[in-house]
């Protein structure tokens, strides 16, 4: 029996507003065991840039760390983003959430004027380098175009965002809810995920779309 293709997963924290979206990671990892596929969870070991109340979306005094945070939807079964080793994975996945763009990047602050943290980035170029799928979802493909640069990807249909993506030097393409977008050249697989107006149901279909098309990359 041949061993399963394994996914790395990275988490940017554990709530919509301020690290992963927690629909769009669980359900990514559904959809790679549903694929016959594995998975191993990581995140960058860091103090998260803000903590929002989500219930009533104000920002708290409290300090979070990434790691930690991400931890509560890993159920502990998480390493440091620093001891992710390309070589040991098939392919690499960004579920959503302002996280990625607060986290991960700053692109909530600063748009196409964005940096993505060393770690992720390292990450997404030894991947690229190993000729590996990378995937991402809802806000997530922005640190990818941030990255690559030259790729095609989507984040739905937001103007300002998908012209961010052009300025950096990415081609976007709008999408409905369950649509993927596949870069077969530089096998980038993204997602609009909650990006749009769109149901857990949708949600769902969406990561599992977006794992088929990784898993035919590899």
């Amino acid at each position: 029996m041949n061993n399963p293709k394994k996914i790395a997963v990275i988490l940017s924290g554990c709530g919509v507003y301020d690290g992963s979206e927690i629909h769009e990671a669980t359900l990514t990892l559904l959809a790679i065991k549903k694929q016959g596929a594995d998975y191993e969870i990581f995140a960058p070991d860091i103090e998260q840039y803000h903590v929002i109340n989500h219930l009533n979306g104000e920002v708290t005094k409290e300090k979070r760390n990434v790691l930690v945070e991400s931890a509560r939807v890993a159920r502990g079964k998480i390493k440091p983003l620093s001891q992710y080793k390309a070589s040991d994975f098939d392919g690499l996945i960004f579920p959503g959430g302002f996280g990625a763009a607060k986290n991960l990047s700053d692109y909530a602050f600063n748009g196409s004027k964005s940096k993505v943290i060393p770690e992720v980035k390292k990450a997404i170029i030894d991947t690229a380098t190993a000729s590996k799928p990378i995937a991402a979802l809802c806000i997530s493909p922005t640190i990818i175009a941030n990255v690559l640069n030259n790729v095609t990807i989507t984040i739905g249909n937001d103007k300002k965002t998908a012209a961010d993506i052009i300025k950096f030097g990415a081609t976007h393409i709008e999408t409905k809810p369950c649509e993927v977008v596949v870069d077969k050249i530089n096998k980038i697989v993204t997602n609009p995920c909650y990006m749009l107006d769109s149901t857990i149901v949708e949600i769902a279909d969406g990561a599992e779309n977006v794992v088929k098309e990784m898993l035919k990359l590899m």
